[in-house]
Formats: C-alpha cells, sequence, structure tokens
C-alpha cells in the first residue's frame, strides 16, 4: 500500500504568518473534543443532511458541518494537508480574504455534495470541501511549486519533492473516478462530490481573492535536494 502525505510547500515561505490557517486547526480541533463529549447527539444535530437542506430545514448545518470530523483520522488527515496548502494561500490573498474564500469553498462544497444526492438521509460532514477549494487555489496560483511529501510505500519511508501541479492534479483525478463508485451509497463514506466542488471553486475563484503585491512578497526558496 503506497500514500503520499503532503508537508510543506519547498519552493516559497510565507511573508506573514498563517494566523487564519492556525485559527482554524484550533476549531476544528475543538469542535472534534465538542464531538468526542457530545456524542452522536451532537454529530446529528450539526452535520448537513441534504434531504433536510433541501426541504429547507437546517440551513445553517451547510456552516457547521465543515468543521466536524468522523475521527482522529479523518481531522488529522484534513489538518495535515491544511497545514501544507494553507499558509501560502493565506499569504497571498490576506487573512480577511482568505476567510472568506475558505468558508465560501466549504458552502459551494456542501451544496454539490446536495445537489448530487438530494434526497439522502446521510449526515455529511468534514474540512475537505473547503480544503480542497484552497488546493484549487494553489493548483492556479503556484503550479509550479514543489511539495515537500512524505512517501510511504509498505514500511519504505521517505521525504521527496512533488510538483504541485502534479500532486493536486492525481488527487482531484482520484475524486473524480471515485464518484461512480459511491453515487448510489446511502450507508456513509466519503463525499467525493464536496471535494469536487470544492476543488472547482477554488480554482475559478482564486484570482478574485489573491493580492500579487503580497505574492511578490513571498520568499522564494532554494531549490529542493535529493534526501538519501
Amino acid at each position: 500500500m503506497a500514500t503520499v502525505i503532503p508537508l510543506t510547500d519547498a519552493s516559497r515561505r510565507p511573508a506573514h504568518f498563517p494566523v487564519v490557517t492556525l485559527l482554524i486547526i484550533v476549531i476544528n480541533v475543538f469542535v472534534f473534543i465538542r464531538e468526542l463529549l457530545g456524542g452522536e447527539a451532537f454529530v446529528l444535530k450539526w452535520a448537513a443532511v441534504p434531504a433536510n437542506i433541501v426541504a429547507g430545514h437546517q440551513w445553517i448545518t451547510i456552516l457547521t458541518s465543515m468543521f466536524l470530523h468522523g475521527s482522529w483520522s479523518h481531522i488529522l488527515g484534513n489538518m495535515v494537508f491544511l497545514w501544507a496548502f494553507g499558509p501560502e494561500i493565506e499569504d497571498a490573498m490576506n487573512p480577511l480574504r482568505y476567510t472568506a474564500f475558505y468558508l465560501l469553498g466549504g458552502l459551494a462544497a456542501t451544496l454539490a455534495q446536495v445537489a448530487a444526492g438530494p434526497g439522502s438521509t446521510v449526515p455529511s460532514l468534514g474540512a475537505s470541501g473547503a480544503i480542497a477549494a484552497v488546493m484549487g487555489a494553489f493548483l492556479v496560483t503556484y503550479p509550479r511549486d514543489r511539495i515537500r511529501a512524505l512517501l510511504i510505500i509498505f514500511i519504505f519511508v521517505r521525504v521527496t519533492f512533488i510538483p504541485a501541479a502534479l500532486l493536486i492534479g492525481v488527487w482531484f483525478l482520484i475524486q473524480l473516478f471515485s464518484v461512480g463508485a459511491v453515487a448510489n451509497v446511502q450507508t456513509g463514506g466519503v463525499a467525493y462530490m464536496a471535494h469536487i466542488g470544492g476543488m472547482i471553486f477554488g480554482a475559478l475563484t482564486a484570482r478574485l481573492f489573491v493580492d500579487r503585491q503580497r505574492i511578490a512578497e513571498q520568499v522564494s526558496v532554494a531549490g529542493p535536494r535529493s534526501i538519501r
């Protein structure tokens, strides 16, 4: 079994501390602790159920669901991806624009999932859609950057450098090919349409939020070296 875990952008460093990205991570962790304390009732109250939203009920869950997670591995995976791609995008936009972009990306992702299964009664939750929007923005803003990533193949582990366009592009293709396999599943699973909707939103709207002057202020890092 092979997996790739993105760590950081190896091609540049943000000129400003990513306070919003860090705050989003803290909020997600806090909400997850509340989930552990509140149990299933807490999740069902704040997760987005497509059928309810289509019926005009619990619209607030379109927002709240993006801060819920189904397990420790779910939240850890999402926060790792957010920390890998979020700081540079926050730096390119500014904190206020980035906050608006992140929330709108999450809303677009949830609505995409609702549109894909308007009659579904399966709760939808997770930050993946909003993070996919951040990845879409990264793809169009820094396609030539290299991402420092952890490559794991069974017991073989090494740090490697992968072009952002390749890493994010392959991730997006996996989401596309996975949609058909779960389109009719009503017992839960991965919300692939949320991932796709979030990434498309991010890629299409990123240029409306980025500030070229802030991008110019970012610090270029010397090209990565192979690690043996």
